[in-house]
């Protein structure tokens, strides 16, 4: 296979950081608080240097969809790498209620646009744990796809996946055209020198808005309310069983 592979880059707040809830209820505090690059997008576009590293892939698109910041997660995956960047321009409330129905719109239309061999996400993002846009553009583009890959090799036409599933790993193979989601153990990620720092500041990033590519990023889901888990209470100690079994009779448990 040899041709252009698109890597989602996801805009999140920092896994750092602690997350809070708006006095109102309407989601989470954004402004003022750190983001960077979902940690699973820095695996996905890691694996894709690394293809082209290995002569495998000609060229890779670093692709995101958000406000204007969104650029600074695109210039990261430049950093590492990638050759150019898509900026998908959504603000405002489309932004605040963009999901992965619409996202995989946006990445679906993208990969036809740009005649894209491979499509490499990450297996979800840390902000709303999904785990649903690589299945869902690989649907929308009817693509094979290796969801949870935590190794990835190329043999000709056809693309060797081991997969993380709950009894272990599974190993497929699927043809090209594909979607890959990443998943933690398939690399570490490397660290952008300043040299590529500076050098993905003159790599260009197309600004594109979800209407040019035809796409009606409208949501049908409605967030209601947004809360806080309940905080944990402090435990206690008991001497013996009896104890426990008072307390437990004492609280309703049984």
């Amino acid at each position: 296979m040899s041709g252009r592979v698109l890597v989602g880059v996801k805009r999140v707040i920092d896994y750092a950081v602690k997350i809070r809830v708006k006095p109102d209820n309407s989601g989470v505090v954004t402004d003022g608080v750190k983001h960077s690059m979902n940690p699973f997008c820095e695996i996905a576009v890691e694996e894709a240097v690394k293809l082209k590293e290995k002569k495998f892939i000609k060229e890779v698109v670093a692709v995101s969809c958000g406000p204007q910041q969104a650029q600074e997660t695109i210039r990261t995956a430049l950093a590492m790498g990638a050759d150019r960047g898509i900026h998908v321009e959504v603000t405002g409330k489309d932004y605040d209620t963009l999901g992965p129905l619409q996202v995989s719109k946006i990445f679906a239309a993208l990969a036809k646009k740009e005649d894209a061999q491979l499509l490499i996400l990450g297996k979800q993002a840390i902000d709303d744990d999904c785990n649903q846009t690589g299945q869902m553009t690989a649907a929308l583009l009817d693509w094979p796809q290796g969801t949870f890959a935590s190794e990835v090799s190329l043999e000709g036409d056809k693309i060797k996946v081991v997969r993380e599933i709950d009894g272990g790993l599974e190993t497929i193979k699927i043809n090209t055209p594909a979607v890959l989601t990443a998943d933690l153990r398939l690399n570490t990620p490397r660290y952008a020198t300043l040299p590529n720092i500076m050098k993905a500041k003159k790599k260009k990033i197309a600004q594109v808005k979800p209407a040019d590519l035809g796409v009606d990023i409208t949501s049908r889901l409605e967030v209601l309310r947004v809360d806080e888990p309940p905080q944990r209470l402090a435990g206690v100690t008991v001497e013996t069983v009896d104890d426990l079994v008072a307390k437990l009779k004492e609280s309703g448990t049984i």
